[in-house]
């Protein structure tokens, strides 16, 4: 079982390394760890996301799905969550889907907003009415 001092690590692929700080880092506020030539390491929200420099030639084609792969963070605190999507407001940052409720009136119940990322990754962040429906 993970304690409260582990770490989830998590690897996405990007296109460009410099965007790729800029939106993690100057826009939503992640700590950078550490940047080589080939990625970056984030300290995204408590957990560890490196950002891998992918070379792919093949043009980003289709619409992009929230299903089946993004990833995000799940706020504990509403207040966490609402001081992260006003500065996203502040900033500008373009919303993939905007901030939104579901599953109203069911105990898994929450707020949630997407963005997209330089390389296409989305990422989601939500709130649980109800903590216990976090997992």
């Amino acid at each position: 079982m993970r304690s409260k001092s582990d770490v989830f690590h998590l690897a996405i692929p990007v296109d460009d390394l410099d965007e790729t700080q800029h939106f993690y880092v100057t826009l939503l506020g992640c700590k950078l760890a550490r940047r080589y030539p080939d990625r970056i390491t984030l300290d995204f929200f408590g957990d560890q996301v490196v950002c891998h420099l992918v070379d792919d030639d093949e043009p980003k084609a289709g619409p992009l799905s929230l299903y089946p792969r993004h990833f995000g963070v799940t706020f504990r605190r509403a207040k966490e969550f609402d001081a992260l999507y006003d500065l996203v407001l502040l900033r500008k940052i373009p919303f993939f889907k905007d901030l939104a409720s579901r599953f109203d009136g069911r105990a898994e119940a929450h707020r949630t907003f997407v963005l997209e990322d330089p390389s296409r990754n989305l990422v989601e962040f939500k709130h649980y009415r109800d903590p216990r429906m976090m997992y």
